[in-house]
């Protein structure tokens, strides 16, 4: 089945797609992302994180990711918050499946808006060309793992797929996985 871009142009899905647990604005494990992003709590960041890759590691269609990659902050966000979210989780599930985390194939190249409080046009605009992917030498890789702690409209990681496609052929398969998936209602 094919899904097409407003700009009438073949759309590719992610090969799979997984999340920990799901909520909507009201829900309480808004609470565990929060305490992850915004209040240093790393611990509860590689608990959950360990927990997303025994989901991972359990199911039969993820099983044999070899790379994770973290979806990037921009350096000035990064050195402001003191570390990466997406990157204390996917090191937490690479613990679990043993698959690395590779941080030097995908680089956030501009600074964007924070997304928390973006419409969905918005969210795609803020991200769109945000970030470049290079590819590693050697470059053997068959299933990538994008990890990030929140999917809300997929513009972030549909951004990070975006960069990756650059320089991977559809014959490597690109999943994402995130703590949370937000749902309306």
């Amino acid at each position: 089945e094919s899904i097409w871009d407003e700009g009438s142009r073949p759309f590719e899905r992610y090969a799979y797609a997984t999340a920990l647990f799901f909520y909507d604005g009201g829900g309480e494990y808004r609470h565990i992302t929060h305490q992850i992003k915004y209040h240093g709590n790393i611990s509860v960041g590689r608990h959950f994180g360990g927990m997303l890759g025994l989901e991972v590691a359990r199911t039969p269609w993820m099983n044999d990711v070899d790379a994770i990659i973290p979806v990037p902050l921009h350096w000035r966000r990064r050195l402001s918050r003191g570390y990466n979210q997406a990157e204390i989780i996917a090191e937490a599930v690479s613990s679990v499946t043993g698959a690395p985390v590779r941080t030097d194939i995908l680089k956030r190249t501009r600074h964007t808006r924070t997304q928390t409080r973006l419409d969905i046009s918005a969210k795609a605009s803020n991200v769109k060309g945000a970030f470049s992917a290079r590819l590693p030498h050697p470059s053997d890789l068959r299933h990538i793992l994008l990890v990030d702690d929140v999917f809300t409209t997929g513009s972030t990681l549909m951004a990070c797929f975006t960069a990756l496609r650059t320089v991977f052929p559809p014959t490597v398969r690109i999943s994402v996985a995130t703590l949370g998936f937000v749902g309306g209602g």
